[in-house]
């Protein structure tokens, strides 16, 4: 069954993308631990899905290493560049994407070209995690991507799909993105114009060549080096807000996980500007309801999760954003104390009601998890948002385009400052009983993203389901005063809460409200789960 591993294995990888899974796994076999997998195939899921993430991406990564006691995050959002102004697009709004994470501008000038970019920590983050937790040399891990790079990739199903239909609610349209530099419309264009189809090959001028100057320099050469002035010279022409004072002053942050309880469980994710909060939020209200004996995507399970959902959501938009930026009341908003609260307004009936200025957040990102033999878990979410569209001629790689989900309104938790990281939600995660790493997952998926982990992790949990019948249970979700369902949701479950005057809408596909991706270790056995809404697979050896 796609996607699905249940066997004795004394490692395990789970990526979206077959090729990445494959070189991950080829490097546990040859006696790489748990963060030269990772890396290696977050660098190969760079060249073979590129509008996902890629080395001008932005992430966060979650690193156990029981042995030696390490339990760390690497957060690398993108940041704003310096030449940015909290005002500078407040006259442009058109409309607020439906779950508020992100907003149509005149012109798309937050979301294509070179204004759209944020200053990229994809690159960073990987060296970074390969000098202090890997085993491999940088070059050895690097050398896979090449490979993929020098003979191009194969047009999958779930890169056909986005391609096609990735974009919508004002957002400029996937093709526009592909087509916007030189390079893409050479690279994903046929001949007669059309968008290359599944089984096509797509061959990117220059991205070998820049991961080989990179394996051989490390990240100097993007930030500080050869790269960067390429980089900053393309901007500068392009009148981009990007610069080699950006590039060259960017670093990441090192953080202990954020870290909650759930039914007697330690669950570990990542601080703001991440989405962890809201997970542990969520989990904090739940516990309050014996959600196994409601039943499994019942009405009434719908509805305390959906509230659980909106919550969380209200919560997000009102008080979080870049620590550095913003004080954020985390005590409070996972205190019992509020969790109590809206568990009784759940039981009384009582609505959230979730506010908009008129659409969501898109789900271009992608995530890899690895547990080796020796117990060591990386879990890695990492994106481009919604990509530029702009590539740098000659360098290969589409730079991210992170600038669209900030808040254009001055004063707000979201607004653009120089040097700011938009909350994204992004919540790598790790689960455990005793000190025992019980679930490692997380997801691509734009605003979705929390949602579809917690309810992994509910199924997991709550459902004693496996790893892949956690996260091919259909899914919904509630970021806006709209419930979106599945369409694997009978309508005479949605149909009760309709009743409950709950405006709800039926998603034509089948799998979707994030693509969660994770391993489960119980009584010391692997079974992983990719999510069967993507292309990819569960490896274990």
């Amino acid at each position: 069954m796609k996607g699905v591993l249940i066997m004795p294995s004394k490692a395990m990888i789970v990526a979206a993308q077959p090729e990445a899974a494959e070189a991950g796994a080829r490097v546990l076999m040859a006696g790489g631990n748990a963060i030269d997998a990772a890396i290696t195939a977050a660098l190969v899921q760079g060249t073979v899905d590129p509008q996902m993430c890629g080395i001008a991406g932005f992430g966060n990564c979650q690193i156990k290493i029981p042995e030696k006691g390490i339990h760390t995050c690497i957060d690398f959002h993108g940041k704003t560049p310096l030449a940015a102004t909290p005002d500078m697009w407040e006259s442009l709004i058109e409309s607020e994407t439906r779950d508020g994470f992100g907003f149509v501008l005149k012109g798309n000038v937050n979301d294509l070209g070179y204004q759209a970019i944020t200053t990229p920590g994809s690159l960073k983050a990987y060296y970074e995690a390969i000098e202090n937790f890997g085993t491999w040399d940088w070059a050895d891990v690097v050398a896979p991507a090449i490979n993929h790079a020098e003979n191009g990739f194969i047009v999958r199903p779930h890169v056909s799909f986005w391609w096609n239909y990735g974009a919508n609610y004002g957002r400029v349209g996937v093709d526009e993105r592909l087509k916007f530099s030189r390079t893409g419309a050479s690279a994903y264009f046929s001949k007669n114009g059309s968008l290359k189809k599944i089984g096509d090959r797509v061959k990117i001028p220059g991205m070998d060549e820049t991961l080989r100057r990179i394996a051989e320099s490390g990240p100097d050469i993007f930030y500080t080096g050869s790269i960067a002035d390429q980089i900053a010279e393309d901007m500068r022409k392009n009148n981009g807000l990007l610069s080699y004072d950006d590039l060259s002053n960017y670093s990441t942050t090192i953080t202990n996980p954020l870290k909650g309880t759930y039914r007697g469980f330690e669950v570990a994710t990542n601080h703001p500007p991440g989405g962890g909060i809201m997970l542990l939020e969520m989990l904090n209200i739940l516990e309050h309801f014996d959600l196994s004996t409601i039943g499994h995507n019942t009405s009434e399970y719908i509805r305390i999760v959906t509230e659980a959902m909106k919550q969380a959501t209200v919560d997000k938009e009102m008080f979080v954003g870049d620590p550095e930026f913003v004080k954020i009341p985390t005590e409070r908003l996972l205190s019992e104390e509020h969790a109590l609260s809206c568990a009784k307004n759940i039981e009384l009936g009582n609505k959230v009601n979730v506010e908009r200025v008129g659409q969501p957040e898109p789900k271009d990102t992608t995530h890899v998890a690895v547990v080796d033999e020796k117990g060591n878990c990386v879990t890695m979410t990492h994106s481009l948002g919604m990509p530029s569209g702009v590539i740098t001629d000659g360098l290969g790689f589409m730079y991210n385009g992170a600038m669209g989900v900030f808040d254009p309104r001055p004063d707000r938790a979201g607004s653009i400052a120089p040097g700011k990281s938009r909350f994204t939600s992004l919540a790598p995660t790790i689960v455990s009983q005793g000190g025992e790493p019980h679930i490692v997952l997380g997801a691509p998926g734009g605003t979705q993203i929390a949602m579809g982990i917690l309810q992994a992790i509910l199924n997991v949990i709550d459902f004693d389901m496996t790893m892949l019948e956690a996260v091919s249970a259909p899914r919904f979700s509630s970021t806006s005063n709209i419930i979106d369902v599945m369409s694997r949701i009978p309508t005479y479950v949605t149909n009760s809460l309709e009743v409950l005057n709950y405006k709800v809408e039926r998603s034509p596909l089948t799998f979707g409200i994030a693509a969660v991706h994770g391993i489960r270790i119980k009584d010391g056995q692997m079974d992983g789960g990719a999510d069967p809404g993507h292309d990819g697979v569960a490896l274990g050896m």
